[in-house]
């Protein structure tokens, strides 16, 4: 099958300016592009000067937990009508796979947020396992992080203590494993279950390992706020004192750091943002290849439990029902919020289970007035009726200036932390977060548009040592996505649906058109992609 577009405005994920020119497509790869093709083709589709580019990278992703659903499609179909074909997932340290098959800790796999629960097609454990069983069977192309917590998780559960040595020397083995396999890098997740109980020296071995084989280990850090309940209240900002570990274990290593979801939680930690960057360009200096990556959102979404201090989540039901444990909580709360410019009235419960339908869409402070209880008790309330399980959408975790500032910085990548529920509010950015930073850069709020396309596809692709992917070049492989730039500088944003993208081709395959899915041939047509 041979497809020739023509006329496109192609931005080729170089960042060089674009050029009007004509694309061929061969079966899955790219044989042509340049101006003018005078091929014969099956299918000739005129772009009548439509811009045209590498199908999106989405380089924060979560979905290779959905990619094995017996019926993953509706997880991928609105990241396909943002023009994203591709997702490089396993990030936070809470990847699908890195763990031991016979390991005691399967329930714990996934840190609470996922799990190998539900209608999967199976369990696997392994990076070769797993691109086996999505690999031609699934609606886009997945590259996979192993994470540390998925790891540790196997060996060890959530015990809140240091390895053992032979625990260690286990989960280093699982992680080495996944990246012989093709694994495009490692994941730390410093937040969640059991990556919270890492030390720097035990961080610093995968670090190390990630450097040993020249690929990237993302990290999502202990603390993306000013204030916290897992650090001292007084001194330093303790997104700070989170780089400060991350200095630590990468010291006199060339690693590829990747700073995941460069936010700043709450309204006093706005003022870190020039710090933060700072210190990623100082470790640049030193040889260190930090980077980072954002997505174009004010909130973001996360368990309900962020904000329980490890102490207070290991008391059983009683001890924490205590009121001396409540009023030592309830003042650390008030202190630490009232120094993050953060507030009850900036959680609004996305879900918290069958019959709860009625919270969703309410803040904290809401649900409190409406039961006469204090916001604190309220709070707790619904973690407990949640089962700990609840999810919340939170902010402000940035501003549209800082998003704007950081999209222009050398060292970022574009991407959206987002995944489809079952139930409940969703993540806005599964709707329209790329198209938003295409827009940012035509109204002039952005980068330019050559290095905003490339921070969405070609910059993406070598970050993660993906061959070829990410550019418009012959021999890479046909994932394609056509735009309309005027339709998405005049569109109005944030209204749950995404706007300007007009095609979405998949290796060769072309599954979106003007609105409409090709749900046949979506259901083979993405790829696993082991990095070279």
């Amino acid at each position: 099958m041979r497809t020739l577009l023509k006329n496109g405005k192609i931005y080729d994920g170089t960042g060089k300016d674009a050029f009007v020119g004509d694309i061929l497509i061969e079966d899955e790869k790219i044989v042509a592009v340049g101006p003018a093709i005078d091929e014969t083709a099956d299918e000739v589709i005129d772009l009548g000067g439509l811009s045209v580019s590498s199908g999106f990278f989405d380089a924060h992703s979560h979905n290779d937990w959905f990619a094995i659903k017996k019926e993953p499609l509706k997880y991928f179909e609105p990241f396909i009508r943002q023009g994203i074909t591709s997702f490089i997932a396993g990030n936070c340290g809470l990847s699908a796979v890195g763990f031991d098959a016979d390991t005691d800790y399967l329930d714990q796999v996934g840190g609470g947020l996922f799990g190998y629960r539900g209608d999967t097609t199976g369990v696997y454990p392994t990076v070769k396992s797993f691109f086996e069983a999505i690999d031609r069977k699934n609606p886009c192309n997945l590259a996979v992080l192993v994470g540390h917590c998925t790891a540790r998780t196997s060996v060890s559960g959530w015990q809140n203590r240091a390895l053992t040595p032979d625990e260690n020397e286990r989960m280093l083995a699982i992680l080495e494993q996944g990246l012989r396999e093709g694994a495009c890098g490692l994941s730390l997740g410093m937040m969640y279950e059991p990556g919270r109980y890492a030390s720097v020296a035990e961080t610093r071995g995968v670090a190390l390992l990630a450097d040993k084989y020249c690929l990237p280990l993302t990290v999502h850090p202990r603390a993306e706020s000013a204030v916290t309940l897992d650090y001292p209240l007084l001194g330093r900002a303790h997104i700070l004192r989170a780089l400060d570990e991350l200095v630590e274990m990468s010291k006199g290593t060339h690693l590829k750091l990747q700073y995941s979801h460069a936010i700043f939680v709450g309204r006093s930690t706005f003022k870190c943002k020039d710090e933060v960057h700072r210190i990623l360009d100082d470790l640049r200096k030193e040889g260190i290849d930090a980077g980072f990556d954002i997505y174009n959102e004010l909130q973001g979404v996360s368990v309900m439990t962020v904000f329980l201090p490890t102490w207070f989540q290991e008391l059983s039901a009683a001890e924490r029902r205590e009121p001396f444990t409540k009023l030592k909580f309830s003042i650390m709360a008030k202190i630490s919020m009232k120094m993050l410019g953060f507030g009850w009235k900036d959680i609004v419960i996305a879900y918290l289970g069958p019959g709860l339908e009625q919270y969703e869409g309410k803040t904290v402070h809401q649900i409190a007035k409406e039961w006469g209880k204090s916001d604190v008790d309220a709070y707790l309330d619904l973690c407990e009726m949640s089962n700990f399980k609840g999810r919340a959408n939170m902010g402000p975790y940035s501003t549209p200036e800082i998003i704007s500032w950081q999209s222009k910085r050398d060292n970022v990548l574009f991407m959206t932390d987002a995944w489809v529920e079952d139930y409940g509010i969703q993540n806005p950015a599964i709707y329209d977060c790329f198209p938003k930073f295409i827009r940012g850069s035509l109204l002039g709020e952005g980068d330019t548009m050559p290095r905003t396309i490339r921070k969405m596809t070609g910059a993406v692709a070598d970050r993660f040592s993906i061959p070829e992917r990410g550019y418009l070049k012959p021999g890479y492989f046909a994932d394609v996505t056509v735009f309309d730039e005027a339709e998405m500088q005049n569109s109005v944003p944030d209204q749950e649906k995404a706007f300007g993208i007009r095609k979405v081709f998949i290796n060769g395959r072309q599954v979106l058109s003007d609105g409409t899915l090709d749900t046949v041939a979506l259901r083979t047509s993405g790829h696993a992609m082991p990095s070279k």
